[in-house]
């Protein structure tokens, strides 16, 4: 089995090494290579990652623009964005520009593993931490959004169901749990959205969710 290969990019060493000794405990990923965020895009080109941890504050080069020279690239990595901060103010640009998920430095090393190999097959991660704060930050607050209501009618009622579930922040099979269905179903659901909306990935997804009034507010549960 191939291990999945993991890119840190980060302009503080200190803080590559601790990230680099939570990849490396686990059996199944292995810590390629370090950087600062102007050496990303030749890191990532002659290592060839599965997976990138890109801080979204750098000095030399942000990771904003970083992102976007990544995924500009023939195949590139999945990319989470990581800061020490669950309101920054960049979380919305980095996800319109195609970040895959957003994670806090402190997330606990399970959650980091965890959300690696989701990365990895192809899915997105929030931090649990977070989940609201970043898709709440990403939406004006005020009523249904007219756009986002168009979008979903084009759902099913089951994929509206699964979609609300999604912009809950739930992992696949805790959505299947919730709705009494199987994860591959589910999955279904969720390629079926993604195409139907025309969203990059999950947590584009849950955004729309979130102006489509579609999410309960911890008020209304």
């Amino acid at each position: 089995m191939t291990a999945i290969r993991v890119l840190i990019v980060d302009d503080e060493l200190l803080v590559r090494s601790g990230l680099g000794l939570i990849v490396g405990s686990a059996s199944d990923l292995e810590m390629v290579g370090g950087c600062s965020g102007a050496e990303a895009e030749a890191f990532v080109t002659r290592l060839k990652p599965h997976v990138v941890l890109l801080d979204i504050r750098m000095p030399d080069l942000d990771g904003i623009s970083v992102l976007r020279r990544l995924r500009a690239l023939p195949d590139p990595p999945a990319v989470s964005m990581l800061t020490t901060f669950d309101t920054d103010e960049y979380i919305g640009t980095a996800l319109r520009a195609g970040a895959a998920g957003f994670l806090l430095k402190d997330t606990a090393p399970e959650q980091l593993v965890h959300a690696v190999r989701i990365l990895a097959a192809g899915g997105s991660m929030l931090s649990p931490a977070v989940t609201r704060t970043v898709i709440g930050g990403y939406v004006d607050g005020g009523g249904p959004d007219a756009a986002a209501l168009a979008m979903v009618r084009s759902l099913t009622g089951r994929e509206l169901d699964v979609l609300a579930l999604l912009g809950e922040g739930l992992a696949n099979a805790e959505i299947a749990d919730r709705l009494f269905l199987g994860t591959g179903t589910v999955k279904d659901h969720i390629s079926a959205i993604l195409g139907k909306l025309g969203a990059a990935n999950r947590v584009q997804a849950a955004v729309i969710a979130h102006r489509a009034a579609l999410v309960r507010t911890p008020k209304q549960q």
